[in-house]
């Protein structure tokens, strides 16, 4: 197999155009690079350039091979800088898990940058709610979470809280009884069916309190609300999004509610580089 040297070579005489033009690019000799391109026709039993004419040119085969050349060229430089990280103790994976209250432009430019400082580190990104996400931290199944905030959080965990905030509103969807009127209180609430968040590690005990549906998601929320099953509090970016003008907000005090966001890991199982460069863009 050819040498990263040797490829190099080849792939600098062809795209600058002559093998002097190649060797003061790489700092070498022209005698080297002839003799790199040279070993490298031997190895593959093929005429890489057309010699016959003042400056080389590539040949049929030649066009072929400076493709493959190139591939395998980024794919080692790819392989010698995930070594690098993974010799540093970057994580070979990051998991970060997200509440749907939370959509964040800072987020989605962060990633921009994380994908450009750690083009070939796996991310996972995972939805969840409250008790969900803090398990999920807990447990080391993710490195980050983004959650609503709470008034307290397990001793094992650290917490910061980010700039930016959401809302969270009253829906149903435009054909429920509730979507015509314009005032409504917590008596008029509560002759409908609630469709309320529930956690699948901790769900609401709903015995007692009137007609409840409850899911571990808000787009699941988001759907039932739209067939007319009930009212739902709802992101009201997620609305935005994703409820095609298909629900109404109510009218109801006290609603909207701001929703703030906290950032959360484990003191236990701490981020690594990558996450801890990722959390840090998203506190600055």
């Amino acid at each position: 197999m050819a040498s990263q040297e040797v490829l190099l070579a080849f792939v600098q005489a062809a795209t600058q155009g002559s093998f002097s033009a190649a060797a003061r690019k790489l700092g070498r000799s022209q005698s080297t690079v002839s003799a790199a391109v040279a070993s490298l026709e031997i190895d593959l039993d093929l005429v890489l350039f057309d010699r016959s004419s003042r400056k080389p040119t590539l040949t049929p085969a030649g066009h072929v091979m400076l493709q493959r050349a190139e591939a395998i060229l980024a794919a080692t430089s790819r392989l010698e800088m995930t070594a690098r990280q993974l010799a540093q103790g970057v994580e070979p994976k990051l998991t970060v898990a997200i509440s749907d209250t939370y959509q964040s432009d800072r987020f989605e430019a962060a990633l921009v940058g994380f994908e450009q400082r750690y083009p070939d580190l796996e991310l996972e990104c995972l939805i969840a709610e409250c008790d969900d996400l803090i398990e999920l931290v807990q447990r080391g199944r993710a490195h980050l979470a983004f959650a609503e905030m709470q008034d307290s959080y397990p001793p094992d965990l650290a917490t910061a809280t980010v700039a930016e905030r959401t809302e969270i509103a009253l829906f149903v969807g435009r054909n429920h009884p509730l979507a015509t009127q314009d005032s409504i209180d917590q008596t008029i609430l509560e002759q409908h069916r609630e469709l309320r968040l529930a956690t699948i590690v901790n769900p609401y005990d709903s015995r007692g309190k009137g007609r409840v549906w409850s899911a571990p998601s808000y787009l699941m929320l988001l759907e039932m609300a739209q067939k007319g099953f009930g009212w739902a509090p709802l992101p009201r970016w997620l609305v935005e999004h994703f409820g095609n003008d298909s629900l109404a907000e109510l009218n109801v005090r006290g609603w909207p509610k701001p929703v703030f966001v906290d950032a959360l890991w484990s003191r236990l199982y701490p981020p690594g580089p990558a996450g801890s460069w990722l959390l840090s863009k998203m506190l600055e």
